[in-house]
């Protein structure tokens, strides 16, 4: 359109004009009746193809939010059962270890004489403390010889309750006397005496009692006699000759279970206001509900006690009574395995479940659940929908403003030329109504397959019809665009969370996992572990026999990190391996071959440093070599110390180099502990770094240690010192500790 001066040319007042030269009052009168008719019939499919557009984006956007809702619940929940029963295993080892020792002691008398012991001691509440009480008309000095070889337990029960990071340990007698070591000594007085204390009946110990030799119990749901504290109680019988000598037995209370399940729940004010800023949704935070339960249906643990409150902890009440079936078939299929999210009702709100098993003891099946509000997992859905129903609104509105002027217009020149209007009503009146009926039937036509309109030549009037078409195409065109942005989006993050998730599991596979590595090799005991830095890393370590007498190590540091320091791990681990297996004792000539292998074909100028040493077990010989690698950390005596020996060139770097072997003969209980820089170079959020001193000051804080506490007491020091910030860089660890040959009793001796 183009105007001049007051006069619109090529506009609705242009064929106005033409209209007074041919057309008669009656035909403008019918095309006033019929533009009414046909704009009235455009906005109520306007107003329609509104409501199809904002159903299809509902669906849509509701599977979309069903399916990232489904793998993130089953993955998330699947890992904390493993979490759990990782829990549960260390809880068994601890009194399974207890049990040992009992059986130790209290079947040695000559060995294990009487040793002091006392009560409860106010004085030492906060601390680990052992003290013994008594059964109610037990005879204290008639058993006083067989408390004193109990009291010979009080360290080793105090060594567990630090090792494993456990709040308690009990050993109760036949005869009525009690040992426990725990930080409450107080709530064994009453008006500052000590309490009488029949452990024999208790359930533990009835059900320890009443077992079979060898068997362990799980105890659930039970008030503990110190603390008062809802607990989980695992206890065992300990034999000698047949006959029960005593009963040990440990606790797990709520709150450690709470700490598994629950470590990252937001309940600061100020870590929600957090997540708001950096674009999260308010109830970001909140990582919903977990709940156990036991086989009897009985909840063992709930993070809230609202949504079973008809099924309290401590209470007899099972959910296996509960008439909601739908609830009562998820916990069957989840004993049976990961049971998938459904949506349940649960006290008449709406909740997201999805169940895996876990196993507390052997043959035991307990059942974990995770529920998430449907309100809450709604949101985003909601906050979607309401922002594409404000652009269909604005549209709508665009439309109406732009039809309610163009009508203004148009009856104002109608109204002043009605009496010149004659015989070219029909004429002009077909041309401006044609557009208007094709924009109606492309807009009936539009479905869930095909929600976007577009111009056509039809449309192309040149004055405010083709405006209002171009207005509608454009908004339908965006409207289009978001939704396929919105499933391109989410697709694609799907998409790569699983490849890397993936990655991280082939490349976890690659590296021994299983400990103890040789249970049936008393002569030395070895650990490891490697925490990536990205989904996955680029160092890796690595140990195996080359034959009866021989274990070899490898500690590695690839150069990358992210896909490709995984992948140049997996072939460099592959590599060593297969040299060290060719039956060289020389680890100089297996790293040398290592080299000519990987330069061979290193289009990507990678490299890597490796420590490598074959140990031979029956002489605690070890002969080394080192490849640009950290200095390992020697324990032979009081503590650690760094070993430092001679480094050759990275592995990659060039080819034709030659390394070095050196050996260090290792005595009964020496150490050796390997790591790459992840360690010494840990930076805390004022970018120092961790060091070589602070690591030794944390191996020598425990240097007796067994190797898995020792990477423990590492890797804690580390986390202390970092903090908050960031892991830039790949955590490797790996400590063998030398034990000798074990000698062979002969069987005739007593």
């Amino acid at each position: 359109m183009k105007k001049f001066k007051r006069l619109v040319i090529g506009g609705i007042e242009t064929k106005v004009v033409n209209l007074i030269l041919v057309t008669v009052i009656l035909m403008i009168i019918v095309y006033a009746l019929a533009l009414g008719y046909q704009t009235r019939s455009l906005s109520e499919l306007t107003a329609k193809t509104s409501e199809k557009q904002q159903e299809a984006s509902r669906q849509i956007i509701s599977a979309t939010m069903d399916a990232v809702m489904d793998g993130s619940m089953s993955d998330t929940t699947g890992k904390e059962a493993r979490i759990v029963d990782e829990m549960f295993g260390s809880f068994k080892a601890r009194v399974t270890l207890l049990a040992q020792l009992a059986e130790a002691v209290l079947s040695d008398a000559e060995t294990y004489p009487p040793k002091p012991y006392s009560g409860p001691d106010p004085a030492m509440d906060g601390t680990l403390y052992a003290q013994v009480l008594l059964a109610d008309g037990v005879d204290e000095a008639a058993i006083r010889d067989r408390i004193g070889q109990l009291a010979n337990l009080s360290p080793m029960m105090i060594s567990l309750c630090n090792a494993f990071g456990a709040d308690n340990v009990y050993v109760a007698t036949p005869e009525g006397a009690f040992l426990s070591v725990n930080k409450t000594s107080s709530n064994w007085l009453r008006d500052g005496k000590v309490i009488s204390y029949d452990a024999r009946t208790r359930d533990w110990y009835r059900l320890a009692a009443a077992a079979a030799p060898g068997e362990m119990i799980i105890h659930a749901n039970v008030e503990d006699a110190n603390t008062g504290d809802f607990c989980v109680e695992c206890a065992m019988g300990v034999y000698a000759d047949g006959k029960l000598q005593a009963v040990v037995g440990s606790d797990i209370f709520r709150r450690a279970i709470e700490e598994v399940l629950q470590p990252q729940k937001a309940t600061d004010s100020a870590e929600k206001a957090n997540a708001v800023e950096a674009g999260a949704q308010e109830s970001a935070p909140d990582i919903g509900y977990r709940i156990i339960i036991d086989e009897e249906g009985r909840v063992i643990y709930s993070s809230d006690e609202e949504i079973f409150r008809t099924y309290g902890i401590g209470q007899e009440n099972s959910v296996l009574d509960s008439e909601n079936q739908e609830f009562l078939r998820l916990l069957w299929d989840a004993a049976e395995g990961n049971s998938g999210t459904r949506l349940l009702d649960i006290n008449g709100s709406g909740y997201y479940m999805v169940g895996v098993p876990i196993t507390p003891a052997e043959g035991v099946k307990w059942v974990l659940l995770s529920a998430y509000a449907k309100e809450r997992v709604d949101q985003p859905e909601i906050q979607l929908l309401e922002s594409n129903a404000g652009i269909q609104q604005e549209a709508v509105k665009t439309y109406q403003t732009n039809i309610g002027w163009a009508k203004t217009r148009v009856m104002i020149v109608l109204g002043a030329l009605t009496v010149l209007m004659l015989a070219s009503a029909v004429i002009v009146g077909k041309r401006i109504v044609r557009p208007l009926n094709t924009i109606t039937k492309r807009i009936s036509e539009l479905d869930t397959d095909n929600l976007e309109f577009k111009m056509e030549d039809t449309f192309r009037t040149g004055d405010e019809i083709e405006v209002l078409a171009q207005s509608f195409a454009t908004v339908s065109h965006r409207t289009v665009e978001y939704l396929d942005e919105v499933q391109r989006v989410t697709a694609e993050k799907e998409r790569i969370g699983t490849e890397l998730h993936m990655a991280n599991q082939i490349q976890e596979s690659m590296l021994p996992s299983i400990f103890p590595a040789f249970p049936d090799r008393p002569e030395f005991d070895i650990y490891a572990s490697m925490d990536p830095a990205k989904e996955v890393g680029g160092d890796f370590y690595d140990f195996f026999l080359i034959d009866d007498d021989h274990l070899c190590m490898v500690m590695a540091d690839v150069s990358g990190k992210g896909v490709p320091g995984a992948l140049f791990m997996m072939a460099s681990k592959i590599i060593i391996q297969s040299c060290a297996m060719l039956g060289t004792r020389s680890t100089a000539e297996i790293l040398a071959k290592t080299n000519e292998a990987i330069c061979s074909n290193n289009k990507m100028q990678m490299f890597v440093t490796v420590w490598l040493g074959i140990l031979e077990i029956s002489t605690g010989k070890l002969t080394a070599a080192n490849a640009g690698h950290e200095y390992p950390a020697l324990k032979q005596g009081d503590g650690y110390a760094l070993y430092k020996d001679r480094h050759g060139l990275v592995i990659g770097g060039m080819e034709g180099v030659k390394y070095r072997d050196y050996t260090i003969q290792l005595k009964p209980g020496d150490k050796l502990f390997l790591y790459t820089d992840g360690v010494p170079e840990a930076t805390d959020s004022s970018e120092d770094l961790f060091g070589t001193d602070r690591m030794l000051e944390a191996l020598n804080r425990n240097p007796e240690a067994d190797p898995k506490a020792l990477l423990s007491n590492v890797r804690d020091a580390v986390d202390a010192f970092v903090g908050n910030a960031e892991q830039f860089d790949d955590l490797t660890m790996l400590c063998v500790e030398y034990k000798g040959v074990q000698k062979k009793c002969d069987a005739s001796e007593d």
